[in-house]
């Protein structure tokens, strides 16, 4: 990448820093069936046991690393459709951006936010992800969003190849990268751009709230 591409890329956007914008809400759906959850402890435990720092028990080799291709399968869909919510917020965000001449020139755009989403949210909504259990928000989003570059639809499991189920998290994390780095956007601040997050529960409930208040 050239130098000057690389400033245009990381530029500051040109708005006043005392300017303020209220971002729509981003809104998360739950993304996971039924066994998911017992599959992606059962795919850590067969991972621990393959590097052996859990005994295998009564499990040969090719149950484990069929349990391990399992959970990381799960892993994939999940984030796919994490990715899905938050390419559809990006997108609320971009529509914001065109009627905003100060935004649209400034080169405010899709990457921007998904830059201000990994690298600098909100505090509040910082602290969400906390008590959700979130601590790496920053590889989740990430790679979340590297995945719906890449594929329109969730994939299907017999259409990926074992080798990228097994390591799906570096491929995601390159496809990210290479999105990232072929546009060009400015960066934004959390000071100036504010958004709030929500579980979808959590939002159709405080809707239903406003409504009977009103």
């Amino acid at each position: 990448m050239s130098v000057d591409k690389l400033i245009n890329r990381m530029q500051s956007a040109a708005y006043s820093s005392e300017c303020f914008f209220k971002l729509p809400p981003l809104i998360l759906h739950p993304f996971a069936d039924s066994s998911g959850p017992s599959k992606l402890v059962e795919s850590s435990r067969a991972s621990l046991m393959l590097q052996g720092l859990l005994p295998t028990d009564e499990f040969t080799r090719e149950q484990l690393d069929r349990s391990l291709l399992e959970g990381r399968y799960c892993e994939i869909r999940m984030l796919y459709y994490v990715g899905k919510d938050l390419v559809r917020w990006v997108e609320q965000c971009v529509e914001m951006v065109q009627r905003e001449d100060s935004l649209k020139n400034a080169g405010v755009e899709f990457y921007s936010f998904i830059a201000l989403l990994i690298e600098d949210p909100p505090i509040s909504v910082q602290n969400k992800l906390v008590q959700w259990g979130v601590s790496d928000y920053k590889a989740i989003f990430s790679r979340a969003v590297g995945l719906n570059m890449v594929f329109a639809e969730a994939p299907v499991k017999d259409d990926l190849a074992e080798d990228f189920i097994r390591h799906y998290y570096r491929y995601a994390d390159q496809m990210f990268e290479c999105g990232r780095s072929m546009r060009s956007y400015a960066l934004i601040r959390s000071s100036n751009f504010d958004f709030e997050l929500f579980a979808s529960g959590e939002y159709s409930r405080m809707l239903e709230r406003e409504w009977q208040e009103n």
